[in-house]
């Protein structure tokens, strides 16, 4: 099964490259060669350590989903929509039904619209469809109206700033999700702005200006006295809302998140639609078994299942509750069961390969079966916060029609970031690993076993180090085709350290020649990689960064000889901390892409070149 976009094609020299790869050495002027990259989500099977299917295996993880819906393209379901990264929306399309949602990927970037760090779907100007209000950087609101159909939306910048009733822009703390709804259902919406003060601010409708664009009077700075204070502790936060009727009695109670707070609180609402009453103890929700995270929960009350009640899906952003422990189980569905009680389903509703965060990827065959195998490791383990682990996924398929399995956890050395670079190190037939670490060193583990079934044994803890800085990222490669591995890694800085091999294919001997090598500095986390990217028979250079994506030095030089030429960034579509790994996963003759980035999960790209 595969649900493709195409979205992602080389730059050469400053020129965008579509159609067949040629041979030889690419040129910069040539605007005709270069592979072309499809994104694709589900392009095979993966399934988990209990034989569970990722439903979304390559949607590339969440640390801090923010999730919305709305039936987007009139079709009677509704749609999903998440920001997980700051400026842009993710959409996944339900293409089930309104009992039985089945959420596509179908964006990470939807309609290109520019969120900020905050976004709310809702028909702003009531004409029947959905409009979208955003952040202005830095705390006003954006207005986007939709002036599309209810199938088809298109949205368009009415407002970048959105003023009161006298002209003066609205402040929101970029930090908190505001909320908008009709209160006290007079036919105006209420536009509500949490404030790190535990207060609530309201506004309220009085119409449009002469642009069409709504104007909100301002009521109260404390609106119903509110005031939130944080689980035993007397500080406020960063915090999220929203509004609805749970218990069924014709109003609108609230429901907060806080930084502060390690689960959900509910204001109960004991007035009257027409005369909202919120003046109620906060108390902590569900109230048959309160649910507990890291805190900061970002929650939504919709009816999920097509059952005539209200469910609640809600994403824990990481408060002050060890938001390292929540970079994986993070996206709770709560159902409703008939007696109105709520019980958590799923702490994973968009169940995708997620490993906590800033995930690393490499393609090995570590059994020797002739197919190649995954390896998926993490920052941080979030059940076992003093390591991080590597996570072995079985090619169950073939060479050309992978489908993975899980296997086992690596777990060979207690330390964070670990990042191996994988081959056969001491030419005896077997693969073996470098491990960069979280710091300076790279250890050495040797594979005692056989190339059907590795064994790992640890040769040195600190086999190299860098010779500065932090986040050792080691890739094996033999740059002067002599027949044995050469070193380069990474580093925090952005640097790019090499050492030549200058012993033999079966005792290598690495020496180093540079710390600041070619002199490359790519802002911060540089990812380095090999591959022949444009089948000259050399390997050429992709660079992983921190927040810039991909970067290709093309070797212009020959196999025995490198002289590599910078060529700017790839027009890949990543995430922040981007860790690249090239291979070919289907057998076609070409390197497909997978990357690695901070939200755990992995980004497939296939290679459509030929």
């Amino acid at each position: 099964m595969r649900n493709a976009v195409l979205i992602a094609l080389f730059v050469w020299g400053g020129a965008l490259i579509t159609g067949c790869a040629s041979t030889g050495s690419l040129d910069a002027a040539d605007a005709t060669s270069g592979p072309t990259f499809v994104r694709e989500v589900e392009p095979f099977a993966i399934v988990d350590s209990l034989g569970q299917a990722y439903q979304l295996p390559f949607q590339g993880g969440f640390n801090v989903p923010r999730p919305q819906f709305a039936d987007m393209d009139n079709d009677g379901d509704q749609d999903m929509f998440v920001q997980e990264e700051s400026g842009r929306i993710i959409h996944l399309e339900n293409t089930g039904s309104a009992a039985a949602p089945r959420y596509t990927w179908r964006s990470s970037a939807w309609k290109g619209l520019d969120t900020g760090e905050w976004y709310r779907i809702v028909d702003l100007d009531q004409d029947g469809d959905m409009d979208i209000l955003t952040e202005e950087r830095f705390s006003y609101i954006r207005y986007y109206r939709n002036d599309g159909t209810l199938e088809e939306p298109n949205f368009v910048v009415a407002v970048d700033t959105l003023m009161d009733a006298t002209g003066t822009p609205i402040f929101a703390d970029r930090q908190n999700i505001p909320h908008i709804v009709d209160i006290d259902c007079d036919g105006l919406l209420d536009l509500f702005i949490g404030r790190v003060t535990g207060t609530i601010t309201r506004y309220e409708s009085v119409g449009d200006d002469e642009n069409g664009v709504p104007r909100f009077r301002f009521v109260t700075d404390r609106w119903e006295d509110i005031e939130i204070v944080g689980e035993n502790v007397s500080l406020h936060g960063a915090n999220t809302m929203n509004f609805a009727d749970v218990d069924l009695d014709g109003d609108l109670d609230l429901f907060w998140g806080d930084f502060f707070e390690a689960g959900l609180l509910l204001v109960r609402n004991l007035g009257s639609c027409a005369s909202p009453s919120l003046r109620s103890e906060p108390v902590n929700w569900p109230l048959n078994d309160p649910v507990e995270t890291s805190g900061y929960n970002a929650p939504v009350l919709l009816d999920v299942d097509a059952d005539d009640d209200l469910d609640m899906v809600f994403g824990v952003l990481g408060g002050a509750f060890n938001a390292n422990s929540t970079t994986r189980d993070n996206f709770y569905l709560m159902r409703q069961d008939a007696d109105g009680n709520f019980e958590a389903e799923t702490t994973r509703y968009l169940y995708d390969l997620d490993v906590g965060s800033e995930s690393i990827v490499k393609l090995w065959d570590m059994d020797n079966d002739g197919d190649l195998d995954m390896i998926v490791g993490n920052k941080i383990e979030p059940t076992n916060q003093k390591t991080s682990l590597m996570f072995v996924f079985e090619n169950t398929g073939t060479a050309t029609a992978p489908a993975f399995e899980y296997k086992e956890t690596l777990d060979l050395i207690s330390t964070y970031h670990q990042n191996p670079a994988i081959a056969d190190i001491d030419a005896d037939g077997d693969l073996d690993f470098l491990i960069g670490k979280w710091n300076k060193e790279i250890a050495f583990w040797r594979n005692d076993g056989s190339a059907a079934d590795y064994a790992f044994t640890e040769v040195a803890d600190v086999y190299r180090a860098l010779t500065r800085g932090q986040n050792a990222a080691p890739a094996l490669v033999d740059l002067d085709n002599d027949g044995d591995y050469d070193l380069v890694a990474g580093e925090a800085s952005g640097s790019l350290n090499y050492w030549v091999n200058n012993g033999t294919p079966q005792e290598p001997a690495f020496e180093l020649v540079s710390d600041t090598w070619l002199d490359i500095d790519i802002g911060r986390r540089s990812f380095p990689t090999f591959a022949d990217m444009d089948g000259d028979g050399d390997q050429d250079m992709i660079v992983g960064s921190e927040l810039d994506g991909l970067f290709l030095w093309e070797n212009v030089g020959t196999p025995e000889a490198f002289q590599f030429e910078e060529r700017g960034t790839l027009d890949i579509d990543t995430q922040a901390i981007a860790s690249p790994e090239f291979a070919d996963i289907d057998g076609d003759g070409d390197l497909d892409l997978f990357i690695g980035g901070i939200s755990g999960g992995i980004m497939f790209f296939r290679n459509t070149t030929y």
